[in-house]
Parts: structure tokens; sequence; C-alpha cells
């Protein structure tokens, strides 16, 4: 592809000159969403549907797991999509909310910003945070107050005060203990069935449904499975296997699942205790996001459900919340409210 100091790929001259526009983007391991938006005085409550005028979409652009080249790649061939598909142009952006992983220290927040800097002119407003604060965004609508709960392939929790304090939990990666996502829940479950088999654990309805999944004949056979190919978003999409043996009565799945609950919860707990966000007694209000696969609520074994109940039963001020619209949606609307904001 080309990039723009190489080409015209962020043409000034193309593109409708009169509207201006906000750019959100929601980057992660697996997929890089960006939105474009028009910047016009929307109404609080926002409108339904809202006025998204673009949606691009691009592979990982965590510079962790790709490197910091290809993850600007991305991020630059994402957002240049979606003006192109809006009819817009570099020259009608106001706004740009990056919301990506990866950026867990303020060195990699201004690596990004001098980046952008050299992409959109000096008037364009630029904002950089991780990933789950466009997670949070998008329960709030824009907002940056409570606490985010994100359970898919990995987990965090990320919260704010209304005065700008910040706080996280969790997040370091399956290495660093990242235990009740997805791929913790799923890595335990392959544990089991070894540990079943070695007769160090349990006998499990793991062993027989994780098996039939993967076309395995035997678990010794998940040795050479899981280092074939060990991504963790490989191993996490197991997670419905556990689920539905779980629902089945299986006791060492349910146990599994009971004790992702805990971490989850424990990580929660552990952002709104540091920011205080539940006041003195515990029970002043604030929103509760929660974002993930692991968390979804069409199962009989709700794991989402279960982290409300834990964590309200200690904070009964928090406000549950599951968004309407995708992170990257919340990236723009942080980014429109911040820049409103600051006019």
């Amino acid at each position: 592809m080309k990039r723009y100091r190489n080409g015209d790929i962020w043409d000034f001259e193309s593109g409708q000159g009169g509207r201006e526009v906000i750019l959100g983007l929601d980057g992660g391991t697996t997929s890089t969403i960006c939105i474009c938006m028009p910047l016009i005085s929307l109404s609080d409550p926002f409108p339904d549907p809202l006025p998204l005028l673009a949606r691009a979409v691009a592979g990982c652009s965590n510079h962790n797991s790709v490197g910091e080249d290809a993850a600007r790649e991305t991020l630059e061939q994402v957002m240049a999509d979606a003006l192109s598909q809006s009819g817009s142009n570099r020259a009608a952006v106001r706004a740009v909310c990056l919301a990506v992983s990866g950026v867990n220290h303020p060195t990699d927040q201004q690596r990004i910003l001098n980046w952008l800097r050299y992409i959109f002119p000096n008037n364009v407003r630029l904002y950089v945070h991780n990933d789950a604060v466009a997670a949070l965004a998008s329960g709030t609508m824009g907002k940056l107050h409570g606490c985010v709960l994100i359970a898919g392939t990995g987990t965090i929790a990320y919260g704010f005060t209304e005065d700008g304090r910040e706080a996280r939990a969790a997040g370091a990666g399956p290495v660093l203990g990242d235990w009740g996502s997805g791929y913790g829940i799923a890595a335990q479950a392959l544990t089991a069935i070894i540990r079943a088999h070695d007769g160090r654990g349990l006998n499990t309805k793991l062993t027989s449904d994780i098996l039939r999944t993967l076309h395995l004949s035997s678990p010794d056979e998940l040795i050479g499975w899981t280092y074939a190919d060990p991504s963790w978003a490989r191993i996490a999409a197991l997670v419905p296997v556990v689920v539905s043996c779980a629902e089945a009565g299986d006791e060492v799945a349910n146990k599994i699942l009971l004790d992702s609950v805990q971490e989850l919860a424990l990580s929660v707990k552990a952002v709104v205790r540091r920011l205080g966000l539940c006041g003195e007694e515990g029970k002043d209000s604030f929103p509760f996001v929660m974002v993930g696969g692991v968390l979804e609520a069409n199962r009989r074994w709700d794991i989402g459900k279960e982290v409300i109940k834990c964590i309200t039963k200690e904070f009964p001020g928090a406000v549950s919340i599951r968004p309407k619209v995708e992170p990257a949606v919340g990236a723009a609307l942080l980014a429109w409210n911040t820049f409103m904001n600051e006019r």
C-alpha cells in the first residue's frame, strides 16, 4: 500500500471539502475498526441510529504482536479507508481518537501521538488511549466515567473518575495471568483433560467434547494440536465447549467457570476501590460496562450475569451496561465529546 510519506493515500484535495468529520478507532489483536462520523451538534441522548458516515476494517494493530511498522501501516490504512468511504479527506478531520491495544504506558501514547502529528495538520485534536477506553466509552456514549470489564480472548478492567483519574487491573496477557479471559478458561479446560488422562485429576466431559470438536481421538494428541499453533485466540475459541459442559452438569467445567467469575470480579473490584468509584460506603452509583464474548448473555451459564452479582453484592451502586454500539463508535463519541468540551 502507499504510505502517507511515500504516496497519495492522504490526499488533501479529493473528497468533499465542506463537511467536518471525526475519526474513532478501536485497534485490537484480532482486528482494527475505524468509524467516521460528522462533526455536528448532537443531542444528549444521542440520536438512534447515530449519523455514521463510514466503517472500515483491517487486521491487527497491536505493536506488541506485529511490530510498530506493521501496526502503524494498519492504522494508517484503516483511517484512509474510512475517509475514502465517507467521501471525505484528511483536510476535513477535526479530531481523532485512537484506542489501541498495547498502549500501556505514557511513552506508548506519546510515540503514537508523534506519528499522528506527522499525518494530520496541527489544528486536528488527537487523543490516544488503550482499547479498553473505547469499550468504556461505548457503554457511556463517549463519557469517561465508571469501570469497564473486557473479557474476550484476553481480559482487562479499566476505570475513570469524573475528574480524570484512571486505573487498570489485569490486561498483562495470558503469560502474566489474565485469568478469567477466554484463553484462561480454555487453557484450564485443556489442562484438566491432560490431568484426567494422567490420573492426576477428575474425569470430565471436557475430554470427549473438546476432542470431538478438534477432531482428535486421544488426549495425547492435544499436545501436538496445542504446540502446532499456540495462538491465544485459537485456544480461546474453545470457551463455548467449556460452557456447554458446565451447563450439562460437568463438575470440572463448572469449577473453571466459577473460578473465572471470581477472577473477573476481582479485577473490577480492584479498579473500583483504587478510584473510589463506589464512595466511602460503597453505595455511590457508577457505570459498569461489560464487553467481550466471554460476557455474552445468550447462554444458560451466563458468566457476565454471575460477575454482575459479585460486583453489585459489594457495590450496590454499580449500574451494569451492555453497550449497544461497538467500541470504535465509542472512540468516535469520545473524540466528539472531548473536542466539543475543549472548543
